[in-house]
């Protein structure tokens, strides 16, 4: 029994005699059902946004450059997976992640007239370099490069938008949804990557052994925040039998997701922090 790519005939068979399905079996399943899930859950991720925005038909706060910074990191990433030949439970999410996101940039433009022209120079410059990007037509080494500049490119896009809020003690029309389910995405990075990994059998035994013994969390996500060096390093030692997936893979996620959790968690700490307590009625005079 197939549906979407995910066998449930193993599960099923056991579990009609009584049995546990075997670890072989349902990690495959686990890690397609989380994928289906996640990438069911980006379709929404930025709806909250786009609604606010409508709803008051204001910009008042959003930093632009933020949120076309945002465009350009999703295509860069969508585009890696595309070349990868990655399934589409494993990069879904970026793909409505980024449809939502052109949306998102485009109703800013509408709202933020008249537009200056060097913001329409870059917008015609990512259409014109942005189907190119997708559909790989450029020199493997440069798509490295890009890639492994995501990451800056993801945390140049949190930081205006972080200083904005400051500049202003105010979040302005930022939607706190939209910010929250990009501060637990960040979180599911890295456990989606592991299990997705697992299931391909790109770690055997040995690496898993070594994954517990390495995995001291705060030692990790300092040394990931601080010392780019040291990340490599650790990813060596706990993934040196990758065979699909280079040790730099997983380096890459773990880097994306500890900035992820740390500026996506600012943007949401400023939320919280500069929201306006109700006003209280007045009594009224007898």
């Amino acid at each position: 029994m197939e549906f979407l790519g995910m066998d449930f005939s193993c599960a099923f068979g056991s579990l009609s005699q009584g049995e546990f399905p075997e670890k072989d079996c349902l990690l495959p399943l686990i890690s397609k059902l989380l994928g289906y899930c996640i990438v069911a859950a980006s379709t929404t991720v930025k709806v909250p946004q786009i609604l606010k925005i409508l709803q008051h038909k204001s910009v008042r706060g959003l930093s632009v450059i933020a949120f076309e910074l945002e465009v350009i990191g999703y295509t860069i990433a969508l585009a890696y997976c595309l070349h990868k030949g990655l399934p589409f439970s494993a990069y879904g999410e970026l793909a409505f992640l980024l449809i939502q996101a052109i949306i998102l940039v485009a109703i800013i433009y509408y709202f933020s007239q008249p537009i200056a022209m060097k913001t329409w120079i870059r917008a015609l410059l990512y259409s014109a370099l942005a189907p190119t990007i997708l559909a790989g037509r450029i020199d493997p080494i440069l798509f490295e490069a890009l890639y492994a500049s995501q990451h800056a490119i993801f945390f140049c896009a949190r930081v205006p938008q972080i200083w904005e809020n400051y500049k202003n003690k105010s979040t302005g029309e930022l939607s706190f949804l939209t910010s929250l389910m990009n501060f637990a995405g960040s979180m599911g990075e890295c456990p989606s990557f592991f299990l997705y990994a697992v299931q391909e059998r790109t770690l055997d035994s040995t690496s898993l052994e070594q994954v517990k013994k390495h995995m001291f969390l705060p030692k990790v996500l300092f040394h990931v925040a601080f010392d780019k060096f040291s990340c490599i390093l650790i990813c060596k030692s706990i993934c040196f039998s990758l065979e699909k997936f280079d040790f730099l893979d997983l380096c890459k996620v773990i880097m994306g997701s500890v900035i992820g959790i740390v500026t996506n968690g600012t943007i949401l700490s400023q939320i919280i922090t500069y929201q306006k307590p109700p006003a209280k009625k007045g009594k009224k005079a007898n």
